[in-house]
């Protein structure tokens, strides 16, 4: 790294802080990392010198603006700088409080503009055919069982993969409700939809290890805590084999739950508390995507069209 060690102890610092205080995961902190490192890395090449603790007090808006131009020319789309530039951001306020120094010009540098990103959930027809033809692909009748339980999960009640996959033995047979602890360790209530309860019994029946209160409820076939890679594989497989889009994968069921439930007239609140998103504004993009859809509908359907 080209910056000096001063430099280098702050961020891991700041690293530890993200992790411990604010529960960011793994994955979060080594983008973290990344970015605010190659961030350093820019302004020492730019100002061809090491830089150290007084490089970042000084940086200015020409700074500022030569980096974001360097991201560019590298190919790095508006979504990802915007990422870039929060992380840069995170530090330097962290940072600011520790050594008194003004963080104004990082702080209130923009970010581009991108254009807005609507999930892209499948159709109901979609989302059942996923889930009948998951339940003919597994090599063993208890793998199948188990991949029909988990995407079941992901539409039936919204969670994210990371959430179905930290469910345990302790959690099975399903309640009424799951109390699921999500991201930023924010927890919420979600019903349990009798279709779920079932895929979960049947794969619990079926699985031959031992599904003990404190270990994995879904399993690999050596045992072992299942991988979220193979639930991504098995959705690509079928897709291919259905001729759905490269979009449908376990995520898309999440939004799938969310649309499907907006359609059917579900209130935007309630959809945000199932979802576990700290912001409305989070769950409004399904508002778009069901105006979309209506809009369709209405161009193909209206006798003027």
């Amino acid at each position: 790294m080209l910056v000096s060690p001063a430099l280098r102890d702050a961020l891991e610092g700041w690293l530890d802080h993200e992790a411990s205080i604010k529960n960011a995961s793994e994955h979060t902190i080594s983008a973290y990392a990344t970015d605010v490192k190659g961030f350093f890395e820019f302004l020492t090449r730019h100002r061809e010198a090491r830089e150290g603790l007084a490089g970042l007090v000084n940086v200015t808006l020409r700074d500022m603006r030569s980096w974001m131009a360097h991201e560019r020319d590298r190919g790095i789309g508006p979504r990802s700088l915007a990422r870039k530039l929060s992380a840069v951001k995170g530090f330097t306020r962290w940072l600011a409080t520790r050594e008194a120094f003004d963080p104004t010009v990082i702080l209130s540098t923009r970010a581009p503009k991108s254009p807005p990103r609507l999930p892209r959930p499948l159709t109901p027809e979609g989302a059942r055919d996923m889930i009948d033809t998951i339940a003919l692909q597994g090599q063993d009748d208890w793998v199948a069982a188990r991949d029909v339980a988990v995407v079941t999960l992901l539409y039936g009640c919204g969670l994210r993969i990371s959430e179905a996959l930290g469910l345990t033995g302790a959690d099975a047979p399903l309640p009424p409700a799951l109390r699921i602890l999500g991201k930023g360790q924010k927890e919420r209530l979600v019903p349990v939809l009798p279709a779920a309860r079932t895929a979960v019994d049947r794969y619990a029946a079926l699985c031959p290890f031992d599904l003990g209160d404190d270990a994995p409820l879904f399993r690999g076939v050596r045992g072992g805590a299942l991988n979220r890679r193979l639930i991504q594989k098995v959705m690509a497989d079928v897709r291919a084999q259905l001729g759905l889009p490269a979009t449908a994968t376990p995520h898309a069921m999440r939004h799938s739950f969310a649309t499907h439930l907006l359609s059917a007239g579900g209130d935007l609140r309630a959809i945000q508390d199932l979802l576990g998103h700290a912001s409305l504004s989070t769950t409004q993009v399904y508002t778009a995507v069901d105006t979309a859809r209506l809009m369709e509908v209405y161009d193909k359907a209206h006798p003027r069209s």
